[in-house]
């Protein structure tokens, strides 16, 4: 419409420039038609007789506006602009040979499918195209290839990179006279290379990027397993609550099972209801890793009628569990029920060994569980080597004037610089009764102490009813009876317990996974924090505001065969070593890649007092999933303290289990274990709908345009004037325009209509 008012495109006013071509200056023209204009509009206005004054003005102005474009149409109004020479540019054509190309849409053909059909030489597109450039195809997906014709594609590539592909045509065609790129895709870059630093060097050097979307742009029926968070490492037995996030469209209120399988074998099924379209669920799936070793998981969700994309319904992670014992130092400052009652409930986990360090008197202790007699002989820990050896620290009811400021230190340092966790117990010398207010401590607790009372620890006392709190409900810690339900049911039947601190507020970013209610007691009656946890540095930190747990096990009430305290006892251990890092870690780059792609293994090494080392000697033993082992040594990286690096190309599918040693001088410095999987992936089926506002992005931002099946035939017009490259200038004239005839009868026709209606002569 807008072509056959104004004679040209949008897209020509846009490009062009403006100007008169008729040979008479601008100035002289006007004052020409100001004497020639001016008379008659002063006839109209001056005139008498049976016309009003209303209608002098009004055809006054009809007739100034008439002079106005016919003086506009003499003075040969045009558009300047620049085109390309033909056959003097090249146009680079990018085609996404990934594997999203492959998905189907609702018309029932494939984006592939319609991606060769543009790209036709015998259709329209191509020869339009060839008329002024010359051509040349590249294929791209996680790397951009020459192409000699679209027999060459594949629609195999694992990943997209946009950015990259882009960065390498214009490199590749540095030396000719490249008047535009043509992307064909459905922009779902699925990297996380940053878009603008490859669109940067096109918009300065004048490359326009003119994009082609194929693909619907939303899905009508899909269901998606985007992310499970699964930690990289998990101890043989330990219970884990990974929380898998899913979106759907066209499936709201439908209950679908989500299945996590280990190795194939199911292990888990959790129901989950999905919610409406656009509002993402976090589904917490509750699962034990019994079987040691690199083990894959599968987070599966069943295909539901009506999806086109089935390959998004699963996730895959591998998880190295550890078949170990961890160690922990629980420092208590007096004799009480609590440490009988908790060591207890840990003998029971072979996998858990609490080194127990009491102070029975002054300067005397009583130690159990070691592996040496000479292990804590002097009382608590007084050098980084001795203290950092264990994975947590609990510390019991022990005030802080026992330590010296350099063991408060210490033990801050042991979270933020070693990783380990702290658990500070309730008790009558603890948190800031015992003192801790102003101590390099006070900054690691995820709790707010208060000011001391000065009231005695009965004084203080309350009782409270625990429960778990809404960010707590599904932790592995609370879950002390199967799934959610039955443990909130579980706690509400176990009995009141007390506490001498009165802690009430967290500090911001900390949270709390269990409360206690008070319902009796001379203390405050508000609320308290029974369990939470911060993140400090590289470890983390927990408060458990009960002294007396034990109660939760020989209380009358409870049954002797009630577990709850054992297994609460038992998954908070085991959660306090879950994250803490050993001295020597390793991981790849990337934890899934596909045969022939290389991978690069970095590991950290450190010293016992955590400190990184240089110059040390570390081999990774490589384990093919044939069962062949493949040494290659590591090299330090020199721009970082402590990491080494070396990377090996798996050349089949599974798993590549990586062990990775390391020692100075001959003395050992730790080993450690870790994955690869090699296998498809299937990041291209993650959101399977055109990225739209990407592919628009890129040609806005390098002053191209983005195309839809339906209007890529003006691609080739398009270019013409907008490419760079060889140009010429040409002049588009403007006075022809039908919509200046129109406007012309228009004014000629409402001024006789208005002399006619009016009676006027």
């Amino acid at each position: 419409m807008f072509e056959f008012f104004f004679k040209y495109r949008p897209l020509i006013f846009q490009e062009g420039d403006f100007t008169f071509l008729s040979p008479w200056p601008l100035a002289l023209a006007v004052v020409a038609a100001l004497v020639l204009a001016v008379p008659a509009v002063v006839s109209y206005t001056l005139a008498r007789g049976r016309s009003r004054s209303t209608d002098r003005w009004v055809l006054g102005t009809l007739r100034t506006a008439l002079l106005a474009l016919l003086f506009f149409v003499v003075m040969q109004p045009a558009l300047v602009l620049t085109s390309i020479v033909p056959q003097r540019n090249f146009v680079a054509v990018l085609v996404d040979d990934s594997r999203s190309m492959q998905i189907d849409d609702r018309d029932g053909t494939s984006r592939a499918e319609k991606a060769v059909g543009l790209l036709d030489p015998e259709g329209g597109l191509v020869p339009a195209l060839e008329e002024g450039f010359a051509l040349r195809y590249f294929r791209f997906s996680s790397a951009a290839t020459r192409l000699d014709g679209m027999e060459g594609l594949t629609f195999d590539g694992s990943r997209t990179r946009l950015g990259a592909a882009l960065t390498r045509v214009r490199d590749d065609l540095q030396g000719v006279p490249l008047s535009a790129m043509v992307v064909v895709s459905d922009g779902g870059d699925n990297t996380e290379e940053v878009i603008g630093d490859a669109l940067l060097p096109l918009r300065a050097s004048s490359v326009p990027v003119f994009t082609v979307g194929l693909g619907d742009e939303e899905m009508e029926a899909d269901v998606q397993a985007s992310r499970a968070d699964v930690p990289a490492t998990a101890l043989a037995g330990s219970s884990l609550v990974v929380n898998v996030l899913v979106e759907s469209r066209g499936y709201g209120g439908r209950e679908v099972p989500v299945v996590v399988e280990d190795m194939g074998r199911i292990i888990a099924t959790e129901m989950v209801t999905l919610p409406r379209d656009g509002q993402p669920l976090v589904a917490p799936v509750a699962i034990t890793l019994e079987n040691p070793g690199a083990r894959e998981l599968t987070f599966r969700i069943p295909g539901l009628g009506g999806e086109r994309v089935l390959e998004n319904n699963e996730l895959r992670a591998v998880v190295q569990v550890r078949d170990r014992t961890e160690k922990i130092l629980y420092f208590e400052g007096e004799p009480r029920w609590e440490v009988r009652f908790m060591l207890r409930a840990a003998d029971l986990d072979e996998n858990l060994q609490v080194v127990l360090l009491q102070r029975t008197a002054p300067n005397k202790f009583y130690r159990r569980n070691l592996d040496d007699p000479l292990e804590l002989l002097t009382g608590f820990p007084t050098t980084r080597e001795e203290l950092f050896r264990y994975r947590a620290l609990i510390l019991g009811s022990v005030e802080a004037s026992f330590f010296t400021h350099d063991q408060l230190e210490m033990i801050a340092e042991f979270v933020s610089e070693r990783g380990g966790t702290l658990l500070m117990l309730a008790g009558r010398r603890a948190l800031s009764d015992g003192g801790y207010k102003g101590t390099p401590i006070e900054d690691v607790l995820p709790v707010v102490l208060p000011e001391p009372t000065g009231l005695t620890p009965t004084e203080r006392r309350v009782y409270m009813k625990v429960s778990p709190t809404p960010a707590g409900a599904n932790h592995p810690i609370t879950r002390i009876a199967g799934d959610v339900e039955n443990s909130a049911a579980r706690w509400d039947s176990l009995p009141v317990v007390t506490t001498t601190n009165q802690i009430t507020e967290l500090k911001p970013g900390a949270t709390e996974l269990m409360q206690g209610s008070v319902v009796a007691g001379e203390g405050d009656a508000a609320d308290r924090v029974v369990l939470a946890f911060q993140r400090y540095g590289k470890g983390r930190a927990m408060v458990l505001g009960v002294q007396d747990t034990w109660l939760w096990q020989m209380e009358a009430t409870v049954s002797l065969d009630d577990q709850s305290h054992e297994s609460f006892w038992r998954q908070l251990l085991r959660t306090i070593v879950s994250e803490t890092p050993d001295a020597v870690e390793a991981a790849p780059d990337l934890a899934s890649v596909e045969a022939g792609e290389p991978v690069t293994v970095k590991a950290t090494v450190l010293d016992p007092g955590f400190v990184e080392v240089n110059g040390a000697d570390v081999n990774a033993r490589i384990t093919t999933p044939t069962g062949e082992v493949r040494e290659l040594p590591m090299e330090w990286s020199v721009s970082e303290d402590g990491e080494y690096t070396a990377t090996f190309t798996p050349e089949m599918d599974g798993l590549f289990e990586v062990s990775v040693d390391a020692t100075r001088d001959t003395t050992g410095l730790g080993t450690t274990e870790t994955s690869v999987r090699v296998a498809p992936g299937t990041e291209e089926f993650r959101d399977p709908r055109q990225h739209r506002t990407l592919l628009e992005r890129v040609a806005d931002e390098t002053g191209g345009r983005y195309y839809t099946p339906e209007t890529v035939d003006q691609l080739a017009e398009d270019l013409r004037v907008t490419g760079g490259g060889v140009t010429v200038t040409e002049e588009h004239d403007l006075w022809d325009m039908p919509i200046l005839f129109l406007l012309l009868a228009g004014l000629l026709g409402a001024e006789w209509a208005y002399r006619r209606k009016r009676g006027l002569a």
